[in-house]
Formats: C-alpha cells, sequence, structure tokens
C-alpha cells in the first residue's frame, strides 16, 4: 500500500506547486530588494515551502522557526501555546511569514500580534495555501500561492497524524482515511 492510494485527487500537481513557488520567491526578491528580511515559518507543515520559497529567492535573507499548539486532536482548542519561540530577535526587521495553509487564520491571528510586540520594521505573510471559507480572523494576506476549496488537503509537508508530508504535490485525501470526521486542515 502506498501514500499515494490514500490521495482522493490531485488538488496542485508538484510542476504548479514549483511555478508558483518561483514566482512568489521572484516576487518576494523585487519587494524586498535591498533589504534582509527574515522568513519566520511555524513548523512542521511550512518547513518544504520554506525551504523551497528561500531557494527561489534571490536576496540576502534569514530564517527562523517556531512551534505553536491550538489542536487537541482534530479540533482546535481556541488556546494557543508557543511551543518553541523564535532564537534570534526580530526589533528593527523586516518579517516575512511563511505558512503553508492558512484555514480559520485563529492561530495566525495570535501569532501576529505576538510578533508584532517584539516591534519588527514590518511583518507581511507569505502563505502557499488560503482556504478563504474557512475563515474566522480577517488576516490580511500579502502573497497568496493558491486559494483553494475547502477540502482536507495533505502533501508538499501538510499532513494528517504526521503522514503524506512528503508527497511531492497538494492532493485531496479520501474520507475513508480518517474515518469521515471532518480533520482540521
Amino acid at each position: 500500500m502506498s501514500l499515494h492510494d490514500d490521495v482522493e485527487e490531485i488538488l496542485l500537481d508538484s510542476q504548479t506547486v514549483a511555478t508558483r513557488v518561483a514566482e512568489l520567491g521572484a516576487q518576494l526578491s523585487a519587494d524586498y530588494a535591498g533589504r534582509d528580511p527574515v522568513l519566520v515559518s511555524v513548523l512542521k507543515g511550512a518547513l518544504v515551502f520554506l525551504a523551497d520559497l528561500m531557494r527561489a529567492m534571490d536576496l540576502p535573507s534569514s530564517i527562523d522557526l517556531m512551534e505553536v499548539s491550538s489542536y487537541a486532536g482534530t479540533e482546535t482548542s481556541g488556546q494557543v501555546r508557543i511551543l518553541k519561540d523564535l532564537s534570534k530577535p526580530i526589533e528593527g526587521r523586516d518579517v516575512i511569514v511563511v505558512e503553508d495553509i492558512i484555514d480559520t487564520g485563529l492561530t495566525l491571528n495570535y501569532l501576529l500580534g505576538y510578533l508584532a510586540d517584539r516591534q519588527p520594521a514590518s511583518i507581511k505573510i507569505c502563505c502557499l495555501l488560503d482556504k478563504p471559507a474557512r475563515r474566522l480572523a480577517d488576516i490580511p494576506i500579502d502573497y497568496i500561492g493558491f486559494t483553494i476549496p475547502d477540502r482536507f488537503v495533505i502533501g508538499y509537508g501538510l499532513d494528517y497524524e504526521e503522514r503524506y508530508r512528503n508527497l511531492p504535490y497538494i492532493g485531496v485525501l479520501k474520507p475513508s482515511v480518517y474515518g469521515g470526521a471532518r480533520p482540521e486542515g
């Protein structure tokens, strides 16, 4: 049995994703020309996107990683906890928050306030996938890879129970895999 067998459909193939990530990298390179932004990513889902995005950027930059938790099982708890904080100060820096997917926006909304308290020069958001149908918080997304429908997606870093992150495309997980109950994601 292969991980691919659990995929109902391929929403975005690997070439489509690679092309769009390259476009985002070029756009960020142009917008941040002459500056040295720090890319801040939330573990673990955005790691694949972060790695490809930073390689697509042609400007000096650095990265930092955070880990947050707002889920208990497959449902959001509404309580955000910082499990791993930034390793370097961001005061006076241009910050680009790199996200894999923006769904309800509640965790990111909390994170934006948390980062703003650190007095960066600017904060912008770059997300690979935007799922506006489930949005509960008004999030100003500056760079969007793709707007997707309200489907449970996996691959290219996105997971279900820590599996499927290594798929080279964005796929829709078969409901039979997660028992038909809709998980967050």
